[in-house]
């Protein structure tokens, strides 16, 4: 392997040859920079799914008010349900042993002011247990706190680009913004990797939001969520049975699907995952394919390298080469071409998606990329399969007598 001389004739083959070389090389990079794009762009999916699909906590359940379709109990079908507070106290107290949190929602829109600047947002009216049910990341002050339920206190957690609409460069902690006609104390900024929709909200206590519509206790919908530690099966349990709780509360039909409608995030997740795992094995099917081929491509460049070269062969083998001379000679500069066009190819798969990062995510591929483990052993297996091509043609090309080498145009 390191015989000076066999190294000179390897490097002076290669001058001789260099658009065989070229294409011999060319074949390998192009091989192994397809399947790291290719890989990385799967991974690239895999990060826009998560972030779709994984920016709210994974263990809840949606649970949202509809319309009846069937007469039950004297009420006529096509009624309004409605959720009251009443409504999360029973379920804290019947399902002590499933539930984790719960908070609702009430959500309105109003036309928010700060001195000259204003504009139309959304406000959301909730619990404090919303915070982790969202992700909701505090870069400033706080949230809601359980206080601010109990005094009906009218404060608000505006999202970041509320801040920066309203108040440009000025902080807004501890600052009063018109929400319709009311004052409020802003209290915190927060920011949400869902991105520009979520930071355009504003929170306040739920309570609060009830006083102001007549002191009513209606919500729109509420957010369950479950103990992390319960399994699959049991979330469905929980879900089946939080079902019948509020149909038999509400006066529904057991049979009726539409009163009462509920999502259930894990089982969704769950869904969502078995999709993530199909997807990472079409892309390694396509990864690998990429590889055969370049290998195909390698091995059928080699046959022609090795027959072009018969005659060159047939004359070491008369000037005294020994087939394994012939073989290993053949072998090092395959694998040597083989080796510098696949870490070359790796090197440019790499660079490419470092450098990609979210100009794809029109395409839903948000930051692709490899790792290097990957990366190595795809280009060392395309070396191995290099060197297998360079083998077979050249032991078959050493097998062959010097005379019939000779002959050979």
């Amino acid at each position: 392997m390191f015989n000076r001389d066999r190294w000179q004739e390897i490097f002076q083959t290669i001058r001789k040859n260099k658009l065989r070389t070229l294409l011999s090389g060319f074949t390998v990079a192009l091989g192994i920079f397809i399947f790291i794009v290719l890989f990385g762009f799967g991974n690239g999916l895999k990060n826009s799914f998560k972030q779709f699909f994984l920016d709210d906590a994974t263990n809840t359940l949606w649970v949202y008010p509809g319309l009846t379709s069937k007469p039950y109990r004297g009420f006529k079908a096509n009624r309004r349900i409605e959720f009251e507070n009443n409504d999360l106290e029973d379920i804290r107290n019947n399902f002590e042993f499933f539930l984790e949190d719960i908070t609702p929602r009430i959500s309105r829109r109003s036309i928010v002011k700060y001195k000259g600047e204003s504009d139309n947002y959304s406000t959301r009216a909730v619990a404090p247990a919303h915070q982790y049910m969202e992700k909701t990341i505090m870069m400033k002050g706080r949230f809601i706190h359980q206080d601010d339920l109990s005094n009906k206190t009218k404060i608000v957690v505006i999202g970041r680009l509320v801040a920066e609409d309203l108040f440009k460069d000025e902080d807004p902690i501890g600052k009063y913004i018109e929400v319709g006609s009311i004052a409020f104390k802003v209290v915190g900024v927060f920011q949400d990797q869902s991105g520009d929709r979520e930071e355009r909200l504003i929170y306040m206590p739920y309570t609060t939001r009830q006083l102001l519509e007549k002191n009513n206790d209606k919500i729109d919908y509420f957010i369950v969520s479950f103990r992390p530690e319960m399994g699959y099966t049991s979330t469905l349990a929980f879900e089946r049975q939080l079902r019948l709780f509020l149909k038999n509360k509400k006066d529904i039909d057991p049979r009726d699907n539409n009163g009462i409608r509920i999502r259930n995030v894990a089982d969704q997740i769950r869904q969502n995952q078995q999709f993530a795992s199909v997807l990472q094995i079409i892309v390694a099917f396509v990864g690998i394919g990429t590889l055969i081929a370049g290998i195909i491509g390698i091995s059928n460049i080699m046959v022609f390298v090795v027959k072009e070269r018969t005659k060159e062969l047939g004359v070491r083998k008369a000037l005294g080469a020994t087939p394994k001379n012939v073989i290993a000679m053949v072998l090092q500069e395959s694998i040597f071409i083989t080796t510098l066009s696949g870490v070359f190819g790796m090197i440019c798969g790499i660079f490419l998606l470092r450098n990609i990062g979210d100009r794809l995510a029109q395409f839903f591929i948000i930051d692709p990329y490899i790792e290097s483990v990957t990366a190595m052993i795809a280009t060392v297996l395309l070396i191995i399969f290099g060197a297998i091509a360079g083998y077979i043609p050249a032991k078959r090309a050493a097998s062959i007598k010097p005379i019939v080498a000779l002959r050979d145009e």
